[in-house]
């Protein structure tokens, strides 16, 4: 290597604010609420050849990382057979199986030049708020091919050599239910692109073309002996963890989710062949997308790898084409979402059984994707989607997040206040579960409560979730969180999905109320090694309830909260024998 380190580090913070500063922009920009306030978006700077990912910001979605390198590679094979690519192009397309991910994820590609020479190209990808298809917002739980999820538009230009082509504008616009935040939610994805363009091009004028091209191949290189160096520490054999999804939201039938680890010096096998087939409803997604997922899993176990396409080298997949995890078109993905938290699960699970000291118990695995849409009293139409969050698994140092993000993002769950403010709805409860964390060492974090109430004269209700007959699991010992739980006030007093986690078909009217009760994280190790002190504590902050600590702590408290040493060693004891 004749580039140094110092100046490779230098490079490497650049680069990532380059990035950093593009997913900056498009979140203060966005006038959807899943991007300005979630950050459901990431930029990346990618390889000219092989659209490999040489740098990514760390605002961003995580799961991007794998999905975009994929959805370059589009974009590099669409030009080679159009006869190339020239400044100023921007191609625009929302493919989730080549490029991975789901309809709503839109793609926006631009290569930069340098000298006239095609150099890298950079990408934007943010989800709009609805894009089309039978379910606003989108998460359509009934969905059984691609075309009742939303339009699906494969790579076309809308920049030819820097001209916009006001057509493919239109053509988007008229496909959405929510036009106006579409066209913010684009303009601020090119304004993104703009400035990364600038910053980048500054930084190659500052180093020269040729070191900043060594330093992305020093940097990848280091990612791959990095990630060869942490597969290396794990002890070589064959582990396996399964997990089953719900349903498919057509068919009440669990989903297998399995996965088979292979380690083997500095060589890592993920194989998939025990997992379900392709299913009819919108649970499949593409190998891209798998491939992400996997990423992110790792990516939570061994902390220190960057962000760039060298982390999957030493990583083979086996994922049969067929499969839930290999579907191809038009099967529905617009649920990508849980399969891809299932697929974290059962990484975590195998690891766990490899090493338990670098896992942790399960998170709480369904992002909740809520839907409500109506007309305002004077006509004018609203569609709320959001997602909301749960408990993470415990760990070997701590016990998991209370009420945080899916494991699938660094994304933000929208604020109560900004869902009040845009929409005609009221939370009358915004709160952790009690009880709701798994049992362990060190305990789950607790899932959420969320009720809210329908301030307009009616909606209509979607909802996509998991995780309501499956709970999180723990490891090392560590017991299982809470399911996930839906209801709804109906003219009977309360309703429950029939599907336990999707819904479909209902309309609520002004003043009736939605409830989730969203999972908590799986424990980490016995949940009787728990320091007695630790649970009178969570019992006095109303996380775990008097008879949860007995049943399932072995801990006994007195009529002040404070431990009942003697009531406690009898419980314990009787546990161990």
């Amino acid at each position: 290597m004749s580039i140094d380190p110092v100046t490779l580090a230098v490079l490497q913070g650049r680069l990532e604010q380059v990035v950093d500063e593009m997913d900056a922009t498009l979140f203060r920009s966005a006038f959807n609420p899943i991007i300005a306030e979630a950050h459901d978006a990431s930029h990346g700077i990618y390889d000219r050849l092989s659209g490999a990912t040489l740098a990514q910001g760390k605002s961003g979605l995580p799961i991007f990382v794998g999905a975009m390198s994929f959805a370059v590679k589009m974009v590099i094979d669409k030009v080679a057979e159009s006869g190339g690519i020239k400044d100023g192009d921007v191609y625009i397309f929302n493919d989730p199986y080549e490029g991975g991910t789901h309809l709503s994820d839109f793609k926006l590609v631009r290569p930069v030049f340098r000298q006239g020479e095609l150099y890298c190209y950079m990408a934007s990808v943010g989800h709009w708020h609805d894009v089309g298809g039978n379910v606003p917002g989108n998460y359509n739980p009934a969905a059984t091919e691609s075309f009742q999820e939303g339009m699906l538009i494969p790579p076309v230009k809308l920049f030819d050599g820097g001209v916009l082509n006001q057509d493919i504008i239109e053509i988007l616009s008229a496909n959405s239910r929510q036009p106006v935040s579409l066209y913010g939610d684009l303009n601020g994805q090119i304004n993104a692109l703009d400035l990364g363009v600038g910053r980048f091009s500054e930084l190659l004028d500052e180093y020269g073309d040729a070191l900043v091209a060594e330093a992305f191949e020093e940097l990848c290189a280091r990612a791959a002996r990095l990630m060869r160096s942490n597969i290396a520490e794990l002890p070589d054999g064959d582990y396996a963890c399964d997990d089953w999804l719900d349903n498919d939201g057509i068919t009440d039938e669990p989903l297998a989710i399995a996965l088979d680890m292979k380690i083997s010096g500095e060589r890592l096998v993920l194989d998939f062949s025990r997992s379900a087939s392709a299913c009819a409803g919108p649970v499949n997604i593409s190998r891209a997308t798998t491939i992400a997922a996997c990423y992110v899993a790792l990516k939570h176990i061994f902390h220190d790898v960057p962000a760039n396409a060298g982390v999957l080298e030493p990583i083979e997949f086996v994922i049969p084409e067929g499969s839930i995890l290999h579907a191809t078109r038009p099967r529905p993905v617009g649920g990508y979402t849980e399969t891809i938290l299932r697929l974290i699960d059962v990484t975590f699970g195998a690891l766990a059984k490899a090493a338990p000291e670098r896992s942790n118990g399960c998170a709480y695995g369904t992002i909740n994707a809520l839907s409500l849409a109506g007309h305002r009293e004077d006509g004018r139409r609203w569609v709320m989607f959001s997602f909301f969050g749960g408990g993470h698994g415990g760990h070997p140092e701590g016990d998991g997040l209370n009420h945080g993000n899916a494991p699938i993002s660094t994304a933000t769950i929208p604020p109560v206040e900004i869902l009040e403010a845009a929409y005609p709805v009221m939370f009358s409860q915004w709160a952790l579960r009690p009880d709701s964390a798994g049992p362990g060492r060190q305990r789950g974090g607790l899932g959420g409560l969320y009720e809210l109430e329908l301030l307009e004269r009616s909606a209509d209700v979607f909802l996509f979730g998991e995780r309501g007959r499956y709970p999180p699991q723990g490891v090392a010992g560590g017991g299982p969180g809470a399911c996930n739980i839906f209801e709804y006030d109906n003219e009977d007093g309360k309703g429950t999905p029939p599907l336990t986690s999707k819904m479909t078909g209902l309309r609520i009217a002004r003043g009736q109320r939605l409830r989730l009760e969203s999972p908590g994280g799986g424990g980490y190790g016995v949940a009787f090694e728990r320091a007695v002190e630790f649970v009178a504590e969570d019992v006095r902050l109303g996380y775990v309830s008097r008879d949860a600590a007995k049943r399932d702590y072995g801990v006994a408290l007195d009529g002040e909260g404070a431990v009942d040493a003697a009531a406690t060693e009898k419980l314990r004891k009787a546990a161990a024998s």
